[in-house]
């Protein structure tokens, strides 16, 4: 393989086998916030953000402050949030609404360049020591992980869906079916390795978090206003009759952990408003769900049933498999019960990898009702019988009613991703024609990346815990896995700006957008990401040649 043009089309004919070659990679470390969006989203009056300082590294935060605290960049000034979110259920002056984002983000820009001025302070007599420290780690790999590293090839790093980080910057896989990479093809692996070596080390944050109660442990107690949020939360779903317009405007800004279990079922539709016939419906749809079970899945053997049963059966342990609840066999036989029921009655779609993932996000939220333990390494085995078959029945329906929005993601050669990476790159050209003329120069095609994006829901690029926190905001905006999905795939796109302007060849743009160093992400970052995308749709949803140039 040798020339320019034999890279792209070793990259394109990897990166095209969707959804087979779903890559699994996460990034080591995030770079200092930047809020990016292009001079055509200001109006009049209206300025961009401030960007902050590069800086040194944040101190590790516990699970609280990821899982539980909404003190987010949406709780940066009093009301912010709450004035901001009134307006997104009215159809209001697009200034207007520009200008309020504009200060949530200007707003969390500052307090960003506070925090990193008392971190320098703080930090800089001990950032020596820290970095030798880190030297020192990466020079005594583990044996095992040299051995895995040297056995695999490149093109199974780069484009299998089994290609997994092990660390902060070291990459092993499970066995895989890829060709033997070439000589050229291993240098693509080592870039990736040399890029992942050269991110500044920051400890390994919870993927998911711990349910250890806020005032107990040692752990920091509720804020003012993390307490005030969560009254609220409680008012609304104490009454009789559950006003769920008020419950999606307290949760678009995070849901309060000890709610969220009761909030999820609601927004998605499972659960009624009605407080009294809650109840019932529950078991009415538990029983169903069961009978579901009893009915059909004997029938995974059956010879018709054979290759969606075997491809679960092979996906399931690639799904999420740095969390090891997920590892479990009890869970992993759950995961699969729900995804060969759920597909043998979507018959238009059947099983599609990536589907697996879905089910995950709310599989965490229903375990956090009943422990209050850290849910990674939670021995589900301990739960009582009852409380799995719960867990495991609303996972399905709730799975259920989101798919049934985004179903065509899922069908026949999946014409709603197509469309959805062909409005995409349209709205790009139309927020920032520097980065969609960069990607044009280099002839890096949408669907080579964003493809993962809508089939996965931006799942494979982002740490669980930020799924969860993005997923608030999606249960309470309208078609927010269908369409709001869209204006956050661009905000994120944008965020990159600057890396992706830097890079000035096809194989390097390749290698970023597939490793987009998110993992130390959190709720602070996912809230920014969704002001940008709400700034978007406002700024763009109904303006005319949307998707027309």
């Amino acid at each position: 393989m040798s020339g320019d043009g034999s890279k792209k089309q070793f990259w394109k004919r990897n990166t095209a086998k969707v959804p087979g070659n779903i890559q699994h990679v996460y990034g080591a470390q995030h770079p200092p916030f930047d809020p990016l969006l292009h001079a055509n989203l200001m109006k009049a009056g209206n300025k961009p953000p401030s960007t902050t300082t590069p800086g040194k590294p944040k101190k590790a935060t516990t699970f609280q402050e990821f899982e539980s605290i909404t003190s987010d960049a949406w709780d940066v000034g009093d009301d912010d949030d709450d004035e901001l979110l009134t307006m997104a259920a009215q159809n209001l002056n697009i200034e207007v609404v520009m200008e309020t984002a504009n200060k949530v983000i200007e707003n969390h820009s500052k307090l960003q360049e506070r925090r990193q001025q008392q971190m320098d302070k703080m930090t800089e007599p001990d950032e020596k020591d820290g970095q030798e420290a880190h030297e020192e780690e990466e020079e005594e790999p583990d044996e095992e992980d040299e051995r895995e590293e040297g056995a695999e090839t490149t093109t199974d790093l780069l484009f299998s869906s089994e290609a997994l980080p092990l660390s902060d910057n070291k990459l092993v896989k499970s066995h895989s079916e890829a060709p033997v990479g070439s000589p050229k093809e291993v240098g693509v692996e080592q870039a990736v390795l040399h890029r992942q070596h050269s991110l500044p080390h920051r400890p390994v944050i919870p993927l998911v978090a711990h349910m250890v109660d806020q005032n107990t442990s040692g752990t920091p107690a509720m804020t003012e206003r993390e307490a005030s949020r969560l009254d609220k939360f409680r008012q609304v779903l104490a009454g009789p009759n559950t006003d769920l317009e008020e419950l999606r405007k307290l949760s678009w800004s995070g849901i309060s952990r000890q709610v969220r279990p009761i909030t999820w079922k609601l927004l998605s539709g499972y659960l009624p408003a009605n407080a009294e016939r809650r109840e019932s419906t529950l078991q009415r749809k538990r029983q169903e769900y069961f009978g579901f079970i009893e009915q059909y899945y004997d029938s995974r053997n059956d010879e018709h049933h054979q290759d969606t049963y075997r491809q679960i059966h092979i996906d399931i342990p690639r799904t999420n498999p740095l969390i090891p609840l997920f590892q479990q066999a009890s869970v992993q036989e759950i995961f699969e019960r729900i995804l060969f029921i759920w597909a043998i009655r979507h018959p238009a779609s059947g099983y599609v990898q990536g589907i697996n993932d879905l089910v995950t996000p709310f599989f965490v939220v229903y375990v956090f009702e009943y422990i209050e333990e850290e849910v990674e390494n939670f021995n589900v085995s301990s739960l009582q019988e009852e409380v799995l078959r719960n867990i495991e029945a609303d996972s399905f329906w709730c799975m259920s009613k989101l798919l049934d929005g985004i179903q065509d993601n899922y069908t026949f050669a999946q014409p709603g991703i197509q469309r959805k990476v062909k409005a995409l790159e349209e709205l790009v050209s139309r927020i920032d024609e520097m980065v969609h003329r960069h990607m044009q120069q280099y002839e890096v095609e949408y669907l080579q990346f964003a493809f993962r994006w809508m089939n996965n829901l931006l799942m494979r690029e982002l740490p669980l815990r930020c799924t969860i926190r993005l997923w608030d905001t999606y249960q309470a905006e309208p078609e927010g896995f269908s369409h709001f999905h869209l204006y956050v795939c661009a905000a994120f796109l944008v965020r990159w700006r600057k890396e992706i302007l830097e890079e000035k060849d096809f194989q390097g743009l390749m290698i970023m957008l597939q490793n987009l160093p998110t993992m130390h992400w959190g709720n602070e970052e996912v809230s920014v990401l969704l002001a940008e995308a709400y700034r978007l749709k406002f700024a763009f949803a109904d303006a005319p040649n949307h998707y027309k140039r």
